[in-house]
């Protein structure tokens, strides 16, 4: 059987995020040392500018197979032809997400609280973003800090993949793959890091040991 999800190391990228170096260069450089999807996470752009910038990157990833994800913005992600979509709890619902676009591959969505398990939004997603498991500068606007018990506790009532994203790096790689999530997502370990490929190389060897 074919694992609908074998993504490990999941990059969520925006040029701002980005200290050191064009967002598509980390981008691609994140790809060479491991990572094997990528979010474009957009919120403060245009449509325009992020349809723009999501042709460029989708254009790199396609070289390397590395399917890209769209935060929070379906016109830009059926332009792209993406291979799929990321929404929270504020964003447009899954459920009509998939209405709207019949044959996506990806769906994800981000679980805040302990409520969000048992909905229809929940169930229509095709993995599931614990946010954040732990605080974080770029998160600001969530509710719940999970931690390691809360990633055990979302695993105990989902076979759904979980992608933990929140502060994610190296030293906590191992306990949080451990706690049940599938992959990681990495926002500040690769996009603020003055080697992406290096960075991504040392998570995802990290991820790789447990």
């Amino acid at each position: 059987m074919i694992n609908p999800f074998p993504y490990k190391l999941y990059l969520v990228i925006s040029e701002e995020a980005c200290l050191h170096d064009h967002f598509l260069k980390v981008a691609e450089q994140a790809v060479k040392g491991g990572v094997d999807l990528v979010q474009l996470r957009e919120k403060e752009t245009s449509t325009t500018a992020f349809q723009q910038k999501a042709f460029q990157l989708k254009e790199i990833l396609d070289r390397y197979n590395v399917p890209l994800i769209i935060n929070d913005n379906l016109e830009v992600a059926k332009k792209v032809e993406a291979f799929g979509v990321h929404v929270g709890r504020s964003d447009l619902p899954p459920t009509q997400i998939l209405q709207k676009w019949k044959n996506i591959n990806c769906l994800g969505y981000s679980i805040e609280d302990e409520n969000q398990l048992y909905t229809k939004e929940t169930e229509a997603a095709d993995y599931l973003g614990i946010s954040p498991v732990f605080k974080t500068p770029t998160k600001t606007d969530t509710i719940t800090e999970w931690g390691l018990s809360g990633v055990r506790h979302i695993r105990s009532i989902t076979q759904k993949p979980l992608v933990a994203i929140g502060l994610m790096k190296v030293e906590n790689a191992q306990k949080v793959i451990k706690a049940g999530a599938n992959c990681l997502a990495v926002v500040s370990a690769i996009c603020a890091s003055k080697n992406p490929a290096k960075a991504a190389e040392q998570l995802r060897n990290e991820i790789e040991k447990v």
